[in-house]
């Protein structure tokens, strides 16, 4: 399109300024994709209008596009920004005391910097530059907060002092990142994304299921974090929902996406633990294929993934999010604490 070919030159001449700065092409790589020879990409990172730039860490794509000047100068600038580091190191906790209130703070307090936990919160603060303030205390410094081991506190906007300590254990490898993820963002602000939930409806008891789900979303969909929402809900709480799919508490624990337009089921909770087999279901999502399955049956050379449910109700399908908007309760983002 015109306005594509308008931004290619100041693209690339950007990518050479960058390149200078940055030698290491491990550091920034500059990429495009024609979305016409490549529609299968375009349809997976839900782009729909033409030029679109969005940025990638570790694989994952950061959910805030680029929406700056087009120029060369602003370009830069954002990597740049981007580059930064987004920690900044207390030599004192009273420091922590005069935090803007206004924004998500995030502190961890580590016994020292050269460990594997310190490395996933640099990890997590990159992913989050662009949303979260960081810091971070060492040593004697943080001793007092690092009564059960490392730990890292998130302290929500407008919350009391007294409310807003949440601990986030880091345990293996393969969690940590997603258990500090997953505690950020309310769900309205992830309606407002536009990106599919994956829902994990759960007795309030039994979390059993939800250690499962969280173990193979961990293992299984991480590098699905800028494409999907991953969120567990009350089976007792979100009746009407279940009955969409026709479910009720009595099926629980159930899997379902939610696409804003449909809802459809995971076949049968006792597959999650099958390898790759929750990870080919979001992927079914993002190719179509349970769309196409929805409205026409099974493919006629596959056994579907999933189980997508027509909605009962004759009136046009929305969101199940919307149908109980008027409501106190909301779905829960994933690995947050009933308690809590």
């Amino acid at each position: 399109c015109r306005f594509s070919q308008m931004l290619h030159p100041i693209f690339e001449e950007a990518s050479n300024v960058i390149k200078e700065e940055y030698p290491d092409k491990n550091q920034v790589v500059f990429a495009r994709v024609d979305c016409d020879q490549h529609s299968d990409i375009a349809q997976r990172y839900r782009i729909s209008k033409y030029p679109t730039l969005k940025l990638f860490r570790n694989g994952m794509m950061m959910k805030r596009e680029y929406r700056g000047q087009r120029s060369v100068t602003a370009i830069a600038d954002y990597i740049r920004q981007q580059k930064s580091n987004p920690i900044r190191e207390v030599q004192d906790l009273e420091e922590i005391n005069s935090l803007d209130r206004s924004r998500r703070n995030i502190v961890g307090y580590f016994e020292q910097k050269d460990s594997d936990n310190y490395r996933t919160f640099e990890r997590v603060a990159n992913i989050l530059h662009d949303d979260c303030v960081f810091l971070s205390a060492f040593g004697a410094v943080s001793k007092a907060e690092r009564f059960s081991g490392d730990n890292v506190i998130y302290k929500p906007p407008g919350v009391s002092v007294a409310m807003c300590f949440l601990l986030i254990v880091l345990t293996r490898e393969d969690e940590r990142i997603e258990n500090v993820l997953f505690h950020l963002f309310s769900v309205q602000e992830l309606t407002e994304e536009g990106l599919p939930f994956l829902i994990l409806f759960h007795m309030k008891d039994d979390l059993e299921s939800l250690e499962k789900f969280q173990q193979e979303v961990a293992r299984q969909l991480i590098s699905e974090k800028g494409t999907i929402n991953f969120l567990h809900a009350d089976c007792d709480k979100f009746r009407h929902p279940l009955l969409h799919i026709q479910k009720t508490p009595a099926d629980c624990p159930v899997i379902a996406i939610d696409s804003f337009r449909h809802m459809y089921v995971f076949p049968d909770f006792s597959d999650l633990s099958v390898p790759g087999k929750l990870k080919q279901f979001v992927l079914d999502l993002h190719s179509g294929k349970l769309h196409r399955e929805f409205h026409h049956g099974p493919d006629p050379t596959d056994v579907a993934p999933g189980q997508p449910i027509q909605d009962v109700a004759s009136s046009p399908p929305e969101s199940s999010f919307q149908k109980l908007a008027p409501s106190e309760h909301r779905y829960t983002l994933l690995r947050e604490k009933d308690e809590l």
